[in-house]
């Protein structure tokens, strides 16, 4: 069967958390061989890593997004720094980063708590997830004044003009591939991600929010990975095992998998 790993899902949201076993069977069945958690505040980081220590093919991320970043300081910074160093199965820092569309947080402490978390992927030696909404820029100047972590930074659901993958790419980025790359109105997005080079692409779910089509609209889960795997792999003119066997390439070697 196809393996294929969700580098971005949130196992530990109320929505998918009810039916944990029922998601995880369901992943199994579509291929899905293993699955990245990712924290968005501090209680959910918590519970990523538990649910990794707990579950063969369930890893761990922790870090705080950037519409909680309001008063993230020194406490919570040493909260995610004791989580990371919990368990081996923690792989990378995030998911952190700016959204400059939402606003929920002011953006001086978004950006403040993005340097913070930068920072603290470098110090540990991890990779590092990063959310961006109408930010790209001040995202991709971030890390270049900060510094890539040496392990390497993910553009989670990337969803960017070719201009900014271009840079992003240069800079060392991966780029996270997911269910709107399937979206009817999607045609600009995939023209972009047909000039990508394969071997910095991941995919991922973003579960439960971004259900790829036809499940628009419904909660997403892990099992509908291969959904985005096939659409990508149509862009790319490739079959489904060739797509396959690159992103999960590039997924085991990021995280060490």
């Amino acid at each position: 069967m196809t393996v294929l790993i969700d580098t971005h899902c949130h196992l530990n949201h109320p929505d998918l958390a009810g039916d944990f076993a029922g998601v995880l069977h369901r992943a199994a069945e579509a291929g899905v061989d293993r699955i990245v958690c990712v924290g968005f505040d501090l209680s959910s980081s918590a519970l990523a890593v538990r649910l990794a220590r707990e579950t063969r093919v369930v890893y761990a991320t922790v870090g705080v997004h950037p519409h909680d970043a309001e008063g993230f300081g020194d406490e919570d910074e040493e909260r995610l720094t004791k989580l990371a160093e919990e368990s081996k199965k923690v792989v990378a820092i995030g998911e952190t980063g700016l959204d400059y569309f939402r606003n929920f947080s002011p953006r001086e402490e978004q950006r403040e708590a993005y340097r913070r978390h930068i920072r603290l992927a470098r110090e540990l030696n991890l990779p590092l997830v990063v959310h961006s909404r109408d930010a790209g820029g001040d995202v991709l100047s971030a890390l270049q004044e900060e510094g890539l972590p040496p392990r390497g930074v993910i553009l989670h659901c990337f969803s960017g003009d070719l201009n900014l993958a271009r840079e992003a790419l240069e800079l060392g980025c991966y780029l996270g591939i997911a269910g709107p790359i399937t979206f009817q109105n999607a045609e600009a997005f995939r023209q972009v991600v047909m000039e990508l080079a394969l071997d910095r692409l991941l995919l991922e779910t973003d579960a439960p929010y971004l259900a790829p089509h036809p499940h628009r609209g419904e909660r997403n889960e892990p099992a509908y990975l291969r959904l985005v795997a096939d659409k990508l792999a149509d862009v790319k003119g490739l079959s489904l095992d060739e797509a396959a066997a690159q992103t999960t390439s590039n997924a085991s070697r990021l995280f060490g998998l």
